[in-house]
């Protein structure tokens, strides 16, 4: 039965640029609909140059939280009063909610999304090493991630030394094991990783023949190794395949996304919500794409 919008009705919903593909609205509406409570979660497109004002307009109408995506995430911090350590830390906010005193406190649930599908693992990461492949946005929540679970060592692998630098050189001490290598030197990481992790956006739909890495760097890896793919569509990718085809175990990012929503929804809501509704809410929308 479809729900009934009042006057009542509170809001929730994702800024971004574009926004028409964001899976957000199908888990988080799941999620509040199990619960049978009186909100909705919608998309808003709002142009960069719109930014503030539209923070500004959500303030005015009461909105209770708004998810942050591309191209916001670092953009909206000025007009953010309140800021967690996380997401000082990783340069960028992805959940945003309205405090008792009418401000906007912000965090980065990315994290937490992130390092989930990991800690079914039950392991001692401190003798671990994780590669990272690029050194976006994406690959800073990875990155503290890493530092959250206690990896010996993380390597950012990116093509560009000026970038890398300036990488490495933008955390404080919550990356103390962190290092950065250029593209080339892969294939000595490689035999090392017991974790490698797209963070780019290579190989994700409708690009679906291209990886990150070619099979000759593929070869190098770890049968015992894990391969974490942040991209979801599709399932599974390149990436993935070619892991597989070595033995590893495959994760992509359906879990960090479903995992991330969780913990924003449950900040807004201030009540446990359901994991496995969401997950399974968006398991059934993209089984229509596989």
């Amino acid at each position: 039965m479809s729900q009934i919008i009042t006057g009542k009705t509170k809001l929730l919903g994702v800024i971004g640029h574009p926004i028409e593909h964001s899976l957000s609205p199908i888990m988080h509406n799941a999620a509040i609909a199990h619960l049978g409570l009186d909100y909705v979660y919608l998309p808003f497109p709002v142009h960069p140059d719109n930014l503030q004002a539209a923070i500004s307009g959500f303030a005015a109408i009461d909105l209770v939280g708004i998810n942050i995506t591309i191209p916001h995430k670092q953009a909206i911090k000025p007009l953010i009063a309140e800021i967690s350590p996380t997401a000082k830390a990783i340069g960028a906010i992805n959940t945003v909610w309205k405090t008792s005193i009418g401000t906007w406190a912000g965090t980065n649930t990315d994290v937490e999304g992130f390092i989930a599908p990991l800690q079914t693992y039950n392991q001692d990461w401190s003798q671990k090493t994780a590669v990272v492949l690029g050194n976006g946005g994406a690959a800073r929540a990875v990155v503290a991630g890493c530092a959250q679970l206690g990896f010996g060592e993380t390597y950012v692998v990116g093509r560009n030394a000026t970038k890398l630098a300036e990488f490495i050189a933008s955390w404080d001490s919550l990356a103390t094991k962190l290092l950065v290598r250029t593209w080339d030197k892969l294939p000595l990481l490689i035999p090392h990783a017991q974790v490698i992790i797209n963070t780019t956006p290579i190989g994700m739909y409708p690009n679906v023949t291209q990886s990150p890495l070619s099979d000759e760097e593929m070869a190098l890896l770890r049968a015992d190794a894990i391969a974490y793919d942040l991209i979801y569509t599709p399932r599974p990718t390149k990436f993935l395949q070619q892991a597989q085809q070595r033995g590893a175990t495959a994760i992509d990012g359906l879990e960090m996304l479903v995992q991330q929503g969780a913990a924003a929804l449950a900040i807004w809501l201030q009540q446990p919500v359901p994991v496995d509704i969401m997950r399974q809410s968006l398991q059934n929308h993209l089984s229509k794409y596989n």
